[in-house]
């Protein structure tokens, strides 16, 4: 057995997720945004989606799913520890950047059960 390979509850998990990546990557394309990047990782953090509205605005989405809305819900789960790494992995991505910055804010698509919404501009980085 390799020592390496994930288990299966986390392999099933990892493909469920990249489902829901992909669902919130349409339903924001329908809406005239821009792919730029998708699941950028850092060392303390990943940015489900990069996107570009129609203002060159570059929005780094997070893509959350539940099955109920039992405990709050989708949104509920985007907490402070991880709006941290959201915003981390955001600075890192930016610091790479050539040219000005653009303007840039966070955005999530939630998932309830078959619910979709579009939360936008839901946390500033400001003091992180």
């Amino acid at each position: 057995m390799n020592k390496n390979a994930e288990p299966p509850r986390l392999q099933g998990a990892k493909k469920l997720g990249a489902e829901f990546e992909t669902r919130a990557l349409e339903y924001l394309q329908q809406r005239g945004m821009a792919l730029v990047a998708r699941n950028v990782t850092f060392q303390r953090g990943e940015i489900d989606l990069i996107m570009r509205d129609t203002k060159n605005v570059l929005i780094f989405v997070e893509v959350r799913a539940r099955v109920s809305m039992r405990f709050g819900g989708a949104g509920a789960s985007i907490g402070k520890t991880k709006q941290a790494r959201l915003i981390l992995a955001a600075r890192c991505y930016l610091a790479a950047w050539r040219g000005e910055l653009p303007v840039c804010r966070f955005d999530a698509v939630i998932f309830d059960g078959e619910h979709i919404s579009w939360l936008t501009n839901i946390f500033g980085a400001e003091g992180a």
